[in-house]
């Protein structure tokens, strides 16, 4: 494949989108309702269709994160990511931080997604990533609550250290949380003592391309593990609504170089390999 070669890796790494539109960011709760959402323009769908399109270009083939409160909303934008080829996991149905809720509540909500999801599409939901990363230390009980809805994986820990989320002491790869679940964190690259972020999210945008590149390729070929990237559909949608009323740190974190992330999204499709999480972390043919 010229990914690899222009790699000089054989190593396949995961892809992953989580599936939800700029309205639901966490950082932006504070600002937005739920109230609200019913009677905000939502850009998902179109932009699904694009990011379909960018990895059928790139030969590319990767795992949805998606909400269940959106897939309810575009049922034949689900189906088509699974015509597509494409891992269906679940972020939750509603993008409630863990952190934030009793066991009983997640359950519920991790459930329900899982139930949403497998109707719609028809297919088995293995994998659950967090909004926002929110599962720690001080809430491992959700591993249990994951196990008992009958997921498989989760990939709910960057380990990295940040003001929103984040877990810097976490294990940095692939391990076993309990006699049912893995977990499967976000990509980091171990230097001079610190973890440094390759896994995507507001890093891709803020760093340059280059930065980001060779920080998956010393994880490729020093650690010789697969990399964990992720982003989101408004992360390739400049023309979304502005919020109003944010904080200047938000609105930055939000807005950073957002007409250039399709463009370095190509260039991620043609430097490496890539691949559903499932088949990444399981083998699954």
């Amino acid at each position: 494949m010229e990914a690899s070669a222009a790699n000089g890796s054989t190593v396949v790494n995961a892809l992953t989108i989580d599936v939800e539109d700029y309205f639901q960011v966490s950082a932006f709760a504070q600002y937005i309702a739920r109230s609200t959402w019913e009677a905000r323009p939502c850009r998902v769908e179109q932009n699904i269709d694009r990011i379909l399109e960018l990895l059928s270009d790139g030969g590319a083939h990767a795992t949805f994160f998606t909400l269940g409160w959106i897939a309810e909303r575009y049922p034949k934008m689900v189906q088509r990511i699974v015509a597509c080829g494409h891992e269906l996991a679940s972020h939750g149905y509603a993008h409630e931080r863990v952190n934030g809720l009793e066991a009983g509540a997640f359950f519920a909500d991790v459930a329900l997604a899982k139930a949403v999801l497998e109707d719609i599409a028809g297919t088995d939901v293995q994998g659950y990533r967090a909004p926002s990363f929110s599962i720690g230390d001080d809430n491992l009980w959700a591993y249990d609550c994951l196990a008992r809805a009958g997921y498989r994986y989760s990939s709910s820990v960057y380990p990295i250290r940040h003001d929103h989320y984040g877990s810097p002491a976490a294990s940095r790869f692939t391990h076993v949380v309990n006699t049912h679940v893995l977990e499967v964190p976000i990509t980091t690259a171990r230097l001079f003592r610190t973890n440094w972020p390759a896994g995507g999210g507001g890093y891709f945008r803020l760093m340059p391309y280059a930065v980001s590149r060779w920080l998956i390729r010393h994880v490729n070929r020093c650690d010789e593990e697969s990399a964990i990237f992720y982003f989101h559909p408004w992360e390739i949608d400049p023309e979304q609504p502005r919020v109003t009323g944010v904080d200047a740190k938000t609105r930055f974190r939000h807005y950073v170089n957002l007409r250039w992330t399709a463009d370095r999204l190509k260039l991620l499709l043609q430097d490496f390999r890539w691949d559903r999480m499932d088949r990444v972390v399981f083998g699954v043919a």
